[in-house]
């Protein structure tokens, strides 16, 4: 494999199981806009993009109805959604190992930084990841690419060096719009067949294999 020096996280999914936050905020803002509630099927493709494409593609709602489904969504995120994340087993070791090791960090989640921050203090991760905090601007969603490009950045690093890791699709997507590798960590919400789809540059089944892969 490829020796790299940087590494860029994403977080839902990848770093934590952020599915019953995502799927109860989901659930008021659709209750709160008058809309039929959603399946588990519908929920489950919600993870990973942005929140203007979830209400937009899997909901059906018009540009203006989404934002303001965002703006329910959030309504409940500030207050419970975001204390409603588990770690992925392993991460916390993994990112512990992997810094001790000398690589540089960074978060690229397109989750708002606003949340993200408070998520990754919580579980302790912050001390891993260089990242740059930012308030909520009313209808800003971050992509995958920009967050990638801002991680590399914010590292101070070529994309040469970088190696971009996520659970989903979109990560691979964005990561392919930014021209830097990347790595599919299968501990999170893939669909099955996702990766013969979209297939990423390095897979790891676990934390145990990709810290494995990334220390030796």
């Amino acid at each position: 494999m490829k020796k790299y020096t940087c590494l860029l996280w994403d977080l839902d999914g990848t770093l934590t199981l952020s599915h019953p936050g995502i799927f109860n905020c989901m659930r008021y803002a659709l209750e709160k806009m008058g809309k039929p509630q959603p399946t588990e099927e519908e929920l489950g493709l919600c993870i990973g993009p942005p929140l203007d494409w979830s209400f937009e593609t899997v909901f059906g709602l018009t540009h203006e109805e989404g934002q303001k489904a965002i703006e329910y969504y959030r309504e409940r995120y500030e207050v419970a959604g975001w204390e409603e994340n588990d770690p992925v087993e392993g991460a916390y070791e993994s990112l512990q190992a992997l810094k001790k090791a000398g690589y540089k960090m960074a978060l690229a989640t397109s989750k708002p930084m606003h949340y993200a921050v408070k998520i990754i203090e919580r579980l302790g991760f912050s001390q891993f990841l260089t990242y740059e905090y930012e308030p909520i601007r009313p209808g800003y969603e971050p992509k995958k690419k920009d967050m990638i490009e801002k991680g590399i950045a914010l590292l101070n690093a070529t994309k040469e060096e970088c190696l971009m890791i996520g659970d989903r699709k979109y990560d691979i997507q964005g990561a392919r719009e930014a021209n830097v590798d990347v790595a599919a960590l299968d501990v999170g919400y893939a669909a099955e067949g996702e990766f013969v789809e979209f297939p990423p540059d390095v897979y790891f089944k676990d934390f145990a294999e990709l810290t494995k892969a990334l220390t030796k």
